[in-house]
This record gives structure tokens, sequence and C-alpha cells, in this order.
């Protein structure tokens, strides 16, 4: 918001609308707060403002440019770049109903990818958009074509596609949003194609930059004024429900944006719950109303001290939090009974922290207490404490694993002061280049030696051998995966049967031709393979019924070989149909059984003799041999280690043996977290039931991998 120039305009200031607004420059943003003190302002990033969803009337900013990615946890798993991610999370943070403009470069509505718009559009209906010319914000040394968006939020996704989600060429062949196509007086200027930075652009060039109209005002402003007449749309307000069953209405105030939604709050000796963008006035009876107010300062001192432990505050004030804690239970206890019994259920259970409330409380099977937690004497969160500095590559690496979940060069340079060739020397044989990979600035891959050296070492050891010959330094790789090949399966090791398909339709052809011992005519018979249907195909079966070994040896009357090669090579049951008719004439299949029988007999025989036949002949053999190890003997499982997992949030007297550690390293580096969990249930549950899967979870959540909600 800067130093809150829109705030300046008269009409806002002599309004009784509460503003927010969110700064990231320290400077204007101190600024702001001084020339605005009554607007809720903070100093810090969006990623990190303290604002509620659900409900603000309008949503009004400049997003910042760029092609990068803001770590929001919330929102990293869309890999929206900084200015489609303003888009995301302030349309989260706008009511039903709400209207957002924003001011966002031309890439918004114009580039091809897009997913950014398809996301906006499930959420909000757009009221239209206005392009300016290249010039207009010269004033702050920017000359860049941008777009106005206006939007209205909406109270259901909607998953329909929208014209303004795809591009289209205008008349003189320029691509651009297909809103801008179909509404040209929308622009607020002349669309041209100019050389740019990587070859012709198209940008939005102005008219005539110093011209005026016949009042004197910019010419500009004019085009501006003209566009927003051909938008409409409705502001309403906050809808608030009443009560039908009350038989009055229900006094509703503005919700209080530190009140967590769904939540009880006590305002002017009143108590009321918010419901998203209100407040309602509660009116429970003396009892409930008197628990309720107790049961609130219990709720916002345990936050309190959840937040305090979080921050890392002095022993003091955790102390003085706890002894506050302490006081105002025993006093609800005294009075109101348990947290967990009925009557105060009853009262806080529409509250969001009830049950945070409940595990104040350690209670037996049957709800009887035992003991207060241990919330109330020790610290159960252990805050995080990063490391800023680094002695050795080796610490530097650890954090980087443990804290960006990957080798990142650049942090680890920061961490150490040292440049990335001495890391690498020095991490040499722990950490490696992924060959003919680069990041999306162009710098090498790195990977640690546990994930390089596992999965298909088979095929990396011939990309390192390629790498290799362009570059030595790549040396080190072909020498670390000559180590830890497999080690080649012998013919005694291999199972084949007939309709594997690693083995090609030349081989089962040679097969057939020597089981049957073809015949010249039998030459037509082909075989194939369709990989798209997983099927195999014999052609001109009926050219080898002149062959006693395909009608009698290996066939039947009512079925030949060649028959029962395809059937075996599709993993196929054999079986025989007589067709009969019944009175009417209806033509009937029936299954005869001793043709049956006969038949998947001599299949059987056929796929006996390819199991004696395949590795008969030592050439044959060693071929399939070595294509089978190349193509299945290939994988080396990961070791994971998770001794280096840092879980900041976790109570601390809670220690992970190794394998739950390793177990939990599986689930966040292992891209198949869920199948990965359910797989290590079972040995999680050797720890106190409160741990089994909860402990990733933190780990998850630090480490940005995962949302908890």
């Amino acid at each position: 918001m800067g130093t809150g120039a829109f705030l300046a305009h008269g009409h806002f200031g002599s309004s009784d609308a509460k503003f927010y607004g969110v700064e990231l420059d320290s400077i204007t943003g101190r600024i702001s707060k001084q020339l605005y003190q009554k607007a809720n302002i903070q100093v810090t990033g969006y990623e990190n403002a303290l604002l509620p969803d659900n409900y603000f009337d309008c949503v009004i900013g400049n997003v910042p440019f760029g092609n990068f990615q803001v770590n929001d946890p919330q929102y990293n798993r869309l890999h929206f770049p900084i200015h489609d991610y303003f888009f995301a999370k302030s349309i989260d943070k706008l009511r039903t109903g709400g209207i957002m403009a924003i001011i966002t470069s031309s890439g918004t509505l114009d580039k091809k990818d897009d997913r950014a718009r398809k996301y906006i559009a499930e959420r909000c209906d757009l009221i239209g958009a206005v392009r300016l010319p290249n010039n207009a914000f010269k004033g702050s040394g920017t000359k860049i074509m941008t777009d106005v968006i206006f939007l209205q939020k909406r109270d259901t996704l909607r998953q329909q596609d929208e014209p303004w989600r795809h591009l289209a060429e205008d008349a003189n062949g320029i691509t651009m949003n297909r809103y801008f196509v179909e509404h040209p007086e929308m622009i607020c200027g002349r669309m041209e194609i100019v050389s740019g930075p990587y070859g012709p652009a198209s940008t939005c060039q102005p008219i005539d930059p110093d011209a005026v109209d016949r009042f004197g005002k910019p010419l500009l402003e004019t085009q501006i004024d003209t566009a927003m007449q051909h938008l409409t749309a409705t502001l309403t307000k906050a809808e608030i429900p009443i009560q039908e069953e009350s038989g009055e209405d229900t006094k509703y105030i503005d919700a209080d944006p530190f009140v967590r939604n769904f939540s009880y709050t006590v305002k002017d000796d009143k108590i009321y719950y918010r419901e998203g963008a209100v407040m309602r006035d509660c009116n429970p009876n003396a009892a409930s109303a008197e628990r309720i107010r107790k049961l609130v300062e219990l709720r916002d001192t345990t936050r309190a001290l959840i937040d305090a432990q979080l921050q890392d505050l002095s022993d003091e004030e955790i102390h003085r939090l706890q002894t506050q804690l302490n006081r105002q239970y025993d006093a609800f206890r005294a009075k109101h009974g348990l947290i967990n019994s009925r009557s105060a259920e009853l009262s806080f259970r529409d509250d969001s922290s009830y049950y945070l409330l409940c595990s104040l409380e350690n209670v037996d099977e049957k709800g009887n207490f035992i003991s207060k937690s241990d919330m109330f004497t020790k610290r159960t969160i252990r805050s995080a404490q990063i490391p800023d500095h680094a002695d050795t590559a080796s610490d530097a690496l650890a954090l980087s694993i443990g804290e960006r979940a990957k080798v990142d060069m650049p942090y680890m340079m920061h961490l150490t002061g040292k440049d990335e060739a001495t890391l690498a020397k020095e991490l040499a044989g722990v950490i490696f280049v992924e060959p003919f990979r680069k990041q999306e600035d162009g710098s090498p891959v790195y990977l640690m030696a546990d994930e390089y050296l596992s999965g298909n070492v088979r095929e990396k050891l011939r990309i390192a051998h390629v790498a290799a010959d362009q570059d030595p330094a790549f040396r080190i790789n072909v020498e670390a995966l000559e180590q830890v090949q497999p080690k080649d399966l012998t013919a005694g090791e291999i199972t084949v049967r007939l309709g594997v398909t690693w083995i090609g339709p030349e081989t089962i052809k040679q097969f057939a031709d020597e089981l049957f011992q073809s015949t010249y005519r039998e030459q037509k018979i082909a075989v194939r393979y369709n990989e798209y249907l997983n099927n195999w195909y014999i052609s001109n079966k009926s050219q080898g019924n002149d062959n006693i070994r395909v009608t009698n040896t290996y066939g039947t009357k009512r079925i030949n070989g060649y028959h029962l090669l395809e059937n075996a090579l599709n993993l196929r049951a054999t079986k025989i149909y007589d067709t009969i008719y019944d009175e009417n004439g209806k033509e009937q299949h029936k299954l005869n059984g001793p043709a049956t029988e006969e038949a998947q007999a001599k299949q059987r025989m056929i796929e006996d003799a390819f199991k004696d036949w395949i590795f008969k002949d030592r050439e044959r053999r060693e071929s399939l041999v070595a294509l089978y190890n190349e193509k299945f003997n290939c994988i080396r499982p990961r070791e994971y280690d998770g001794s280096h997992i840092q879980f900041f949030g976790m109570n601390p007297e809670i220690a992970l043996r190794p394998h739950q550690r390793n177990a939990i390293a599986h689930i966040l580096y292992g891209h198949n977290c869920w199948r990965t969990l359910s797989a290590q249930e079972k040995p999680m549950r050797w720890s106190p039931p409160r741990w089994r899967k909860s402990d990733w979870d933190y780990a998850a959540k630090h480490l940005s991998l995962c949302q908890i909600i």
C-alpha cells in the first residue's frame, strides 16, 4: 500500500469504513501507520499478514510483478508466481459478494498458461478489466502494460469454462485475452507489436501521451473514465441470518477480525459468536453464560501460552502464563467441574477451540479426571531455532536438508560464506550433480547420495557415462554408480512364462517354428504384440491345419496349436463351446466339458515346452538374461535417514526412535506420502498412541510440504 496514497482521497478519509493495509517496506509502512492511525496497517509481507478469511467487503491493490514464488504454506501447492499468489490469497480474504480491484501486469490475462485464470474464474465473476498504456506508471519509472481487473466473489466454486480464460487474436493478428478482443473499448490505448527483449511482443501504446480533452483533462484520465462506465456491479451488505425459531431478530455486529471464526468472545460485557463476517449476540442462560465467559478466558490464555512457546519467550513469561492458566482452570473446575463434562460441552462445543481446552485435562476412558496436562507446568512446544551460520560444508548440508528438504546450494553458501565450487568439492561423494538437468536459473541440480544412488541405477549409469564423455567432472558419478549396481541374476533365478511382454514377438515365432516344426506354408503365420491394447495376436493360424503337431500333438480336433499358443500368450484359459439351437430355433452356446479339458491340457503342454525351450540355447539365454537384468533388476531402494529432521512445534518430551524418524523422512522425501504412511502406521504405534502420525505432520508443515488444517 506504500504510504497510503489510496487512503489520502477525501472520499475514503471521511468514510466510516474500516481500513486494513499491508506494506512490506518498513519505512513507507511506518509512514502510512502514522498518517492513518485509525487504519489497521501491518508492516510485513503479505504471506505473514494476519488477516481473516471471508471477511473484507473490498480488496484494492497493486500487486508486485515477478516470476518468483512466495513461500506461503497455505498456497505453495498452487506454484503461482507472486502476482497470481496475491490474487489467490486476496480471494480468500474477500467475503462472498465482495469486490476486488487489482492492478497487475498484462501477463495475468495474456499469458498462455491459464491455470491462474482458471483458479480465479472458479471463484469469482469477472466484472471487467481496463487495459492501461505502457506509460501509465511512468512517474514511478515503470514502463509496462498493465490491467486493472475487477472481480466479484461467488459463494460456490463453479467448474465452468469462461471466455476470458482464453486468448484470441484481434483484427490485426495480435494475440491477447479474449475479453479485450471482444471489448476493445476497454483498452485505453493502441495495441501494437514491438521488439521486446525476447523477440516481438505486444504492448499498449498511448494514443498521445501529452494530449488533453476539451476541458484540459489528460486524455488518459478521460479514456479511463469512459471505460469505467461500461462496468456495472452491486456491492451488497454481508448477509445477516435471522433466527426464525426465536420469534425475534437476533442482534448482529461486524466481526472482529482478531476473533477466530466460529468462536465465542466477550465484548462490552456481552457474549458474541463469530460466524463469517458478523458476530451474533448470544443469549444463553445464566449458568451457561458464566461457563462460556470462564472458558473464553481459559481459551485465550491457552492460546497465548502456545504462542509464547512458539516465539520462544523467556521462562519468566512462560511461567507467568502457566500461573494464570492454573488459576483460571482451578477457578473454573471448582465451580463448574471438568472441561470434559457434559455441561461444559453443551455450553462451549460450538467454539472451534473447545477440544483444545479438553486436552488440558488427562481423563480416563470413563471421563474421570486423572491429572492436569503438562502444559500447566512444562514447555510442551519446541520452538524453531534455526542457525544462521555453519562452520563446515557438512553442517550446512544437514541444515539444508532439514530446513529446505533438498540440497539448496545458495542457502548453504549463505550459511558458510563459501562459494559453490568449494562446497561441491568438500561434499564430493556426499552430493552429486545430476547430469543434463538444470534449475530454472540455469544452475546445476544437486542431489544427496542416498537419492542419486537409488532408483534405476542402470539407467543413471548410462546417462553418467554420456555426461562423463563430455565432461570429466562426471567421472565421480560413474564410479559411484558402478559400486551400487545390482548383482546380475542368472537364468536359474529368472522364471519366464508365455505372455511376458519383455520377450519380443520374434522369439515367440522362433519357439512356435521349432515346437510345431513349421512347414513352408506356415511361414505366413506371424506373431504380433500390441502394446497399447496389451494384447498378443497370431495371424493366419489356420495355415497350420495340415501339420499333425499343430492339430494333434499340441492341438485337438476342435482347436489347433496356434490358437492355444495365442491363448497362452494372452494368459487366457481355453474353453470349447458347442452351438445348439433351442425349440424356437435360437442359437445358444454350451460349454463342452471334455473338449475343454483336452484343449487346456494341450495348452499346458505348450506352456511347459516353452519353459524348457527358452533358456536351452546359450546365445538366446545370454541375450534374454541381459535384457531381464537391464529392465527389471535395475532398481536400488533408497535408504532414508531422518536424523536431521527437526520437529518444531512438537512436545520436547517426545523422543522419536530412529526407525520412526526414518519413516518420516520416507514420507517427506519419497513422493508417495500416503501409501508410505499407511505402510508405516503399524510400527508408528509402538509409541504412545497420541504420537502416531502427528509427528510427520509437524515436519511436513515446517518444510512447507503440506498444510495442516
